[in-house]
């Protein structure tokens, strides 16, 4: 049913093969449209998206009163945990 298909990435303008195997895999995650980059451009892509760009801001752990950072601008009205007093807070929720 599906043939392997080469596609031109649109970044790099290289030709990559979009596979049948491939085809199958996105059909069956209900994909509609084809990739139109590369795997490398993909990956590169991804990471940049991924790399921790995110503006942090510092807040005052509502718990032990640590300095913390959080990717969120804290609000005045509402408690902002470290890492450490959000992660025991979350593990003595769960224990209810």
């Amino acid at each position: 049913m599906y043939q392997d298909k080469t596609i031109v990435c649109r970044d790099c303008n290289q030709e990559f093969v979009f596979t049948a195997g491939e085809q199958e895999f996105y059909a069956s995650k209900g994909f509609e449209n084809e990739p139109s980059r590369c795997p490398a451009c993909r990956s590169a892509r991804k990471q940049r998206q991924g790399s921790g760009n995110r503006e942090m801001h510092t807040a005052i752990c509502a718990d032990c009163g640590r300095e913390a950072q959080v990717p969120f601008a804290p609000n005045p009205e509402r408690p902002v945990y470290c890492r450490e007093c959000y992660a025991a807070r979350k593990d003595n929720a769960s224990n209810w």
